[in-house]
């Protein structure tokens, strides 16, 4: 890589940072060229060089969001229902990064509603989120279970970790790490049956 390429590089880490800075800070609705300049000390204009819009930047930071959530997933275990439960806790704001993360992600409903275009994007993500997750379920199911119940029961559990996903950012006194990993146990002795409940 070349001085002006790894310059260039270093500068859209830069920018990339501080865009992720503001989303955490404000969210989608107070997310700006300007406001993302002034998080660099930069000018106007600087940013302007990478993103001609505040619509490129949007889209800009739901690919960043995309792309951090996949960064954060983690090997999955070798038993399936261990590995059913790592898939969900990894669904849930568990600490100061995941629910960096997760607050962020809420807030980019807001800019994917009003664009039909982002909408699907964010349909397409929640659906192979779905699928991967079905595929986890029908792994933890006993042969007498139909192929068909892991998708119904991935669409359960799915429903189930955004509902709590959202409580968690909004009031998160009320769900620290600890009880939403129980409700995540709760859930899969439910689904699954009771084979991972703990003490």
């Amino acid at each position: 890589m070349s001085p002006s390429e790894r310059s260039r590089s270093d500068r859209q880490a830069e920018v990339a940072e501080a865009v992720w800075r503001v989303l955490d800070r404000d969210g989608f609705v107070g997310l700006s060229l300007r406001v993302v300049a002034a998080e660099m000390g930069a000018t106007t204009g600087t940013v302007t060089h990478y993103f001609r819009s505040k619509a490129a930047l949007v889209g800009y930071a739901l690919e960043l969001l995309a792309q951090r959530r996949d960064e954060g997933e983690r090997a999955a275990p070798d038993e399936p229902v261990e590995a059913l439960r790592a898939a969900l806790l990894g669904m849930l704001p568990l600490d100061p990064t995941s629910r960096s993360a997760t607050r962020i992600w809420v807030s980019s409903w807001d800019a994917a509603l009003p664009s039909a275009d982002r909408s699907a994007d964010h349909a397409g993500r929640y659906r192979r989120s779905r699928d991967t997750l079905a595929g986890i379920v029908a792994a933890a199911l006993s042969g007498a279970q139909k192929e068909a119940d892991a998708i119904v029961i991935a669409e359960q559990l799915q429903a189930t970790m955004l509902g709590l996903a959202t409580q968690a950012v909004l009031d998160p006194d009320a769900y620290p790490a600890d009880v939403l990993s129980r409700l995540v146990d709760a859930a899969i002795a439910r689904w699954i049956g009771p084979r991972l409940v703990r003490a």
